[in-house]
């Protein structure tokens, strides 16, 4: 059996992705801001860099799984700390942790965008310059001015191109990286969301032509399964009930 991890593992996605891995009998190395293994505040560099070295210390020589699921919603204030924990956090983990990957059989990274990806328009993407340039300051302050929905949909679109743009030097290196796009998936944080008087409304009008909203296992299966994909290599999967095909049908 394997050694995984799973950030954001404490509830929500996270927890039910931590659950579903053990329950396929491997050891899940948890990271979140209490109650796991690795216990850390992803939304700042001290904080990753001590996600890192925990990770790594229990992780020892090989991981044969990372998800990077630990994220922020987009009501959450200031909007910069979304920025800094949906982007930042992901791929400084993905990229840290990378070696630990490469030296088990067949690694596998999963990092958990959105499919509010497509709720900003290209042409309108203050962020994504400074987060795929790793500029974490020019980030900042450029976040600090916008809505949490524009940073939280710019975030998890940047995240879709980083794994995008890893993914064929990963897969050279022997390990496979994918992104998994949920849409609306009951949960707390998104309950606070719907909630929200402001940014509710707009949330509750996204089409699922399915007829219901995801729940955390729907997440759970689709991630367990990307990650034993051997032949899936830079992948942004949306699990969310057609809501994306419906809205954007001629994005491929």
């Amino acid at each position: 059996m394997g050694t995984y991890c799973v950030t954001g593992s404490a509830r929500g996605i996270g927890g039910a992705i931590r659950a579903h891995i053990e329950a396929e009998g491997h050891t899940v190395i948890g990271v979140d801001l209490s109650g796991q293994e690795v216990v850390a505040d992803l939304s700042t560099p001290d904080g990753r860099a001590g996600a890192i070295a925990g990770i790594q210390a229990a992780a020892g020589d090989v991981l044969d799984g990372l998800v990077v699921c630990a994220g922020l919603p987009p009501t959450f204030k200031p909007t910069e700390t979304i920025a800094q924990v949906n982007y930042f956090a992901a791929v400084e983990l993905l990229d840290a942790l990378r070696p630990l990957l490469e030296a088990a059989d067949s690694g596998s990274a999963v990092a958990i965008s959105s499919n509010a990806l497509g709720t900003v328009s290209e042409a309108d993407e203050p962020l994504m310059g400074p987060l795929l340039a790793g500029d974490v300051d020019a980030a900042v302050a450029t976040a600090a001015a916008l809505h949490g929905i524009q940073v939280y949909g710019m975030a998890k679109r940047a995240l879709a191109r980083a794994v995008r743009h890893r993914a064929p030097s990963w897969a050279e290196a022997g390990v496979r990286l994918n992104a998994v796009a949920p849409g609306a998936t009951q949960t707390a944080l998104f309950q606070a969301t719907l909630d929200d008087p402001e940014i509710g409304p707009f949330v509750a009008d996204f089409p699922i032509p399915v007829g219901r909203r995801g729940t955390v296992d729907d997440i759970a299966e689709a991630v367990w399964f990307v990650l034993e994909a051997t032949f899936m290599v830079g992948s942004v999967v949306f699990v969310d009930g057609g809501s994306d095909a419906q809205m954007r049908p001629d994005t491929v």
